[in-house]
């Protein structure tokens, strides 16, 4: 992998000398890991923009003690300078070289206004500059390597829902809380390295609240049940939420079930190689609206997905910009009715050119158990 987070930094680089920077303090350990491979809890890096793959000589990576060995294995490419205060060593770093780093970027949407001040005494004559969002710009297109990664946490989910349904893990009597436990370690049991998110599961009226927790509630014949959950592998997240229903579904059940489908499949087929953001959830939006519940789609249509459960972008009416290849997306349009139920629909996809790529392949079509 060192190739590829070589590739990566190279990738900043451009961005770093289009914003006429001439280096980039990144603290935010996602963007760390994004950059280097390190998966531990104290981390800092310098990149570079003058460097070079394979000639990076000026960028430097910062971690503590604890650290050594694991430091060694994940991030063997670069120069590693062991200080617990890894950002303020790094700053230092930086006001030593003061002329090789006149203007450096840090990403001030991770920093507070406190270590703000403290890098800055630390940094002495160079220049810090706001520069946020400049990795996770990178971030919002997917290479294939972490695509795999995605595709191999949504298989983990899908397999254990798959058994949580075949081993009778939801019937009447159990309760939410119960069927969330057990769905978190089948998950694990297919090769998660944990749950996404907290697990939602949500019967009956609370399947009615979009972002409900489980509690003691039991589940009942007639009930729906939201299940809104994803594994966690390779530091990357999947997210699916399906619907259910104990026993046969009354006539207002498959009706709001085909209502939420439809919607979703429209959601889906907007997600294109250049489409707006806002369109897209109009496109899934408008069918709600037309059938009279559109005061009951509380929320935007999806989000981006990867290293972290919620990325850009935001597909909703308040989000902003141009779908492009290789993003991750969810598309998860609901319908809720309170007292009486909810449904919500999510894949998470890839966009591709044609049609995208679908990761999430539990079936949409209502299950009753």
């Amino acid at each position: 992998m060192s190739e590829t987070h070589a590739r990566r930094r190279h990738d900043l680089r451009t961005g770093l000398r289009e914003r006429e920077l001439d280096a980039m303090l990144v603290t935010d350990l996602l963007n760390v890991r994004y950059l280097t491979g390190f998966t531990g809890s104290n981390a800092a890096l310098v990149v570079h923009a003058a460097d070079e793959p394979g000639a990076e000589t000026r960028t430097v990576f910062c971690t503590d003690g604890r650290y050594l060995t694991q430091a060694a294995a994940e991030v063997p490419d670069l120069e590693q300078v062991i200080e617990r205060a890894s950002a303020l060593a790094l700053a230092e770093r930086i006001a030593a070289a003061a002329g090789a780093h006149r203007r450096t970027g840090f990403e001030s949407h991770h920093v507070t206004v406190d270590g703000r001040d403290e890098l800055a005494d630390a940094a002495g004559a160079a220049e810090l500059v706001r520069a946020p969002g400049l990795v996770e710009r990178l971030r919002l297109i997917k290479d294939e390597a972490e695509v795999e990664a995605l595709r191999m946490a949504c298989a983990a989910a899908d397999r254990a829902l798959a058994d949580l349904i075949e081993h009778g893990g939801l019937r009447p009597g159990r309760t939410e809380l119960e069927v969330a436990r057990e769905l978190d370690g089948r998950m694990l049991d297919h090769g998660a390295a944990g749950p996404s998110f907290d697990t939602i599961v949500a019967a009956g009226a609370n399947s009615a609240v979009p972002h409900h927790r489980p509690t003691d509630a039991v589940l009942a014949p007639g009930d729906f049940v939201k299940i809104d959950f994803g594994a966690l592998v390779d530091g990357y997240h999947s997210d699916m939420t399906r619907t259910l229903v104990l026993g046969r579904p009354a006539e207002w059940q498959q009706e709001i079930y085909q209502l939420v489908l439809a919607a979703q499949t429209a959601g889906r087929d907007a997600v294109a190689v250049d489409a707006d953001v806002r369109e897209v959830d109009t496109a899934a939006r408008a069918v709600i609206e037309e059938a009279g519940y559109g005061d009951r789609f509380l929320h935007g249509l999806g989000h981006g997905v990867g290293l972290e459960i919620h990325e850009a972008p935001a597909l909703s009416q308040r989000g902003d910009g141009r779908i492009a290849a290789g993003m991750a997306v969810t598309v998860e349009p609901g319908v809720y009715l309170p007292e009486r139920g909810g449904v919500r629909i999510e894949d998470t996809l890839v966009v591709r050119p044609g049609t995208p790529e679908l990761l999430t392949l539990t079936t949409k079509e209502l299950i009753a158990v």
